[in-house]
C-alpha cells in the first residue's frame, strides 16, 4: 500500500471496516430507498403492530439520508448493535467534499483553519490513510433534527485529503450514549485507523 504522498493520481476508491452490526445505506438515490426499506423490514422482523412506527421510520431515514446525500454523503452507517437489550446508538456518514477546503492543502492547513476558528482540531495520522483532521464535540439534544433524540450527542469528524486531489472524504460518527461516550469515541477512532485507499 502506498504512502499517501506516493500517489501519482488519485485513487479510486477507499475501504473502512466498521463493526459487524453497523447496517451499510447507500446514500445514491438509485439505492437509497432500497436500503431503508431492508432496514426497517430487519428492525421490525416480527413485530406485526407497529406499521406507524415503521412508516416513521422509513420517513425519517429517507430525510435524514436526502440531507446527506446533497452535502456529499456517499453512505451511512447505523448501528444496531445491542448490549443486553440497550441498543448501543451510533452512526458514521461518509461524505465527498468534490472542490476540498478552499486555500487548505495539507492536514495541517485543515487544522490551522479550523483552530483559529474556535473549533479545537488536532492532525492525526491513520496508517494508511495518511494525515487527517480529527474533530470532536458534544452537543445538546435536538429531537427534531436527531429523529427524537433527547440526549447530549458526541460527534467525532475526520476530514482526510484525498491523494493527488483537491477532494477531502469526511468521516462523521456520532452518539447519544452519553455514559458510553468514551468508549464510542475510542471505537470510532479504531474504525477511522481501518481507512485505506485503493
Amino acid at each position: 500500500m502506498p504512502l499517501q504522498t506516493e500517489w501519482d493520481t488519485p485513487p479510486s476508491d477507499y475501504t473502512i471496516f466498521v463493526p459487524a452490526g453497523w447496517f451499510q445505506l447507500h446514500l445514491d438515490p438509485d439505492e437509497r430507498d432500497r436500503g431503508i426499506a431492508a432496514l426497517a423490514d430487519r428492525q421490525f422482523a416480527g413485530i406485526d403492530n407497529a406499521p406507524v412506527l415503521k412508516e416513521r421510520l422509513m420517513r425519517d431515514l429517507q430525510k435524514q439520508a436526502k440531507a446527506a446525500h446533497r452535502q456529499g454523503g456517499l453512505e451511512l452507517y447505523i448501528s444496531l448493535l445491542t448490549v443486553e437489550g440497550l441498543p448501543l446508538a451510533s452512526s458514521l456518514l461518509v461524505s465527498l467534499l468534490p472542490d476540498g477546503w478552499p486555500g487548505c492543502t495539507t492536514a495541517y492547513d485543515l487544522a490551522r483553519r479550523l483552530s483559529d476558528a474556535g473549533r479545537p482540531a488536532e492532525v492525526r495520522k491513520l496508517e494508511a490513510g495518511g494525515d487527517a483532521v480529527r474533530t470532536e464535540k458534544t452537543e445538546a439534544p435536538d429531537p427534531e433534527r436527531q429523529m427524537g433524540n433527547t440526549l447530549a450527542t458526541t460527534t467525532v469528524a475526520y476530514h482526510v485529503p484525498v491523494p493527488a486531489s483537491k477532494q477531502w472524504l469526511t468521516l462523521t460518527f456520532s452518539t447519544p450514549m452519553e455514559g458510553l461516550a468514551p468508549k464510542m469515541v475510542e471505537l470510532f477512532d479504531t474504525v477511522a485507523g481501518t481507512l485505506h485507499w485503493e
